[in-house]
């Protein structure tokens, strides 16, 4: 599993998150004996690592 670096910049945000979702995030930081802030944050980074943007550019392109 990941482990972030320590000492890296970051903010406080608040976000809305489904009740199934939040147990899920905490069961799985229990089973691998870490923080739900860390596996939310690799979470986010794996899902905007593997983005498909193709839509998003050739919309781009149509709009032109």
């Amino acid at each position: 599993m990941l482990e972030l670096e320590k000492g890296i910049e970051s903010v406080n945000k608040t976000f809305r998150i489904p009740v199934d979702i939040v147990e899920k995030l905490n069961s799985l930081a229990g089973e691998y004996n870490t923080s739900m802030n860390k596996i939310v944050i690799q979470c986010l980074q794996y899902a905007l690592d593997n983005l498909d943007t193709s839509d998003n550019s050739d919309k781009a392109k149509e709009s032109k």
